[in-house]
């Protein structure tokens, strides 16, 4: 039942209601309402249980396994937001001179050290509030470099198949073309494509690594010399490097700019749309542009850098200094772990991807690249299944929730049919892992012997299969009272 609907004239809940009443003297009288807004009333105990219903009904990484390839939907230990949450923190306001922020500077400065030296990049700021925007900030900076040298002939951006959506729109954004560069058929970037692509009007190549094919690019060091060669940068999409923390690090591998989600490798709160970081770090040469403001150390104290000390900045990406509330979560993760733990973070990451991979293969299920080891992550395509049973990639999808488990990424990415792009991440132990791997193996039965209960599922949760085409092309989210409600 909506909330609306359990409305009814007189009911009322006060201890949430801030003290006093607003005073609205100074607004114009045409902004002032000339009526009552049309809210719930209910009582104290009804939105109780509305909220927390609806909190039980969601899945979550707090209640399930949630192995979203790309995405990095590891658990976010609550010690880090405690320790955010100081009275310190919390009390600083955004305005306040330096001064009076010498803790706050200091937790920032120490975190764009951290982010240097696991990235192996020359600088870092910590200004983009998510990591698209770090993209475009990367992306910007390549241009600005470009522009700054005279090369204005640099206009193209080339993208291999499999990135990230949001690669080939932050470059669109930043006003270059797009070029996509195919995949060879083991996983790996096409070199011969790349050189044929190469030119004066090549700016820089957009790629991760590991990529979101779930492989380590074998010819990294080579598609860095050529694009150097060429006189263009690299830049690192930084949403898959949870794979690779304190094993290799992206600087060592030629990387020019990087930008990292904090909400994925350095575990800050996911989802939901925000609240984001995606600091950009990017080798000596172009740190002139990286995006103010930054955090200085002069002596014991520490300053921020704005526009006046760093003039040819691509400027301010945000107001104030990004998501600070996040940007200390992961600068305690950060501090939690030290080297050694970072480490870890990786390699229980990996072990947990290949434990997983190994289990679904002898279980019947196809990996895309079954002759390449998985880095944190992996394709598995139901081609056969699609072809031979007419049960898809979403089919399965859907029955998941019946089994308790939210699902992998679907038909992402866009080169392998009917894909599963699954991640567990660290924080799985190896007996959510069996209980993922029998829940599948169950499905993989039922879509042999009954597959009408995949086509239909889910079965048990609140909303039943939407029609995907008509959500999107005639979304409908307004609440309209019915007689003798609201």
């Amino acid at each position: 039942m909506l909330i609306h609907e359990q409305s009814r004239p007189g009911r009322y809940a006060t201890a949430q209601a801030p003290a006093g009443h607003a005073d609205v003297s100074d607004l114009p009288e045409h902004l002032r309402r000339k009526q009552r807004a049309a809210l719930p009333e209910v009582s104290e105990l009804q939105a109780v249980r509305h909220y927390t219903r609806l909190s039980q009904q969601n899945f979550s990484i707090d209640t399930h396994f949630y192995p979203l390839g790309s995405c990095t939907m590891k658990y976010n230990p609550r010690g880090c937001n405690s320790l955010a949450m100081l009275p310190g923190f919390l009390a600083r306001h955004p305005l306040a001179p330096d001064s009076h922020s010498q803790g706050v500077l200091a937790c920032l400065f120490e975190l764009q050290e951290i982010l240097k030296e696991v990235t192996g990049m020359h600088a870092v700021s910590l200004a983009p509030a998510a990591g698209a925007q770090g993209e475009l900030a990367g992306v910007a900076m390549i241009r600005a470099y470009h522009l700054a040298r005279g090369d204005t002939a640099r206009t193209e951006i080339l993208v291999p198949d499999a990135a990230h959506g949001t690669n080939p729109a932050s470059a669109a954004m930043a006003g270059f073309t797009v070029r996509e560069i195919p995949t060879g058929p083991e996983g790996d970037l096409d070199l011969a494509a790349l050189h044929a692509a190469l030119g004066p009007q090549t700016a820089g190549i957009m790629l991760t690594n590991p990529s979101t094919l779930g492989v380590f690019e074998r010819g990294i060091g080579q598609i860095a010399a050529a694009m150097h060669e060429a006189g263009g940068l690299l830049y690192y999409d930084g949403a898959n490097l949870n794979a690779i923390l304190g094993q290799v690090r992206p600087g060592d591998m030629g990387f020019d700019v990087i930008h990292m989600n904090l909400h994925k490798t350095f575990s800050t709160p996911h989802g939901g749309g925000g609240p984001g970081a995606g600091p950009v770090g990017v080798s000596e040469r172009l740190e002139p542009y990286l995006p103010v403001p930054m955090v200085a150390r002069d002596g014991a104290d520490y300053t921020w850098l704005t526009e006046r000390e760093r003039p040819q900045s691509i400027g301010r990406l945000s107001a104030f200094a990004g998501n600070v509330g996040i940007l200390l979560r992961a600068y305690v993760y950060a501090r939690m772990l030290g080297a050694s733990g970072m480490k870890r973070v990786a390699e229980y990451a990996t072990l947990n991807a290949n434990y997983l991979l190994k289990r679904l293969a002898e279980a019947g299920f196809e990996p895309a690249y079954p002759e390449r080891r998985a880095s944190h992550e992996f394709v598995l395509t139901l081609r056969r299944e699609a072809k031979e049973l007419g049960v898809n990639a979403m089919d399965y999808a859907k029955r998941l929730l019946d089994y308790g488990f939210h699902a992998p990424t679907t038909y992402f990415p866009l080169l392998v049919p009917e894909c599963l792009l699954i991640e567990p991440t660290e924080s799985e132990t190896k007996e959510a892992l069996d209980a993922f791997v029998a829940a599948l193996a169950a499905i993989r039965h039922e879509a042999r012997d009954t597959p009408e209960l995949l086509h239909e599922a889910p079965h048990t949760m609140p909303v039943r299969r939407l029609d995907d085409v008509r959500a999107a092309r005639q979304l409908d989210v307004a609440y309209r009272p019915q007689a003798g409600h609201g």
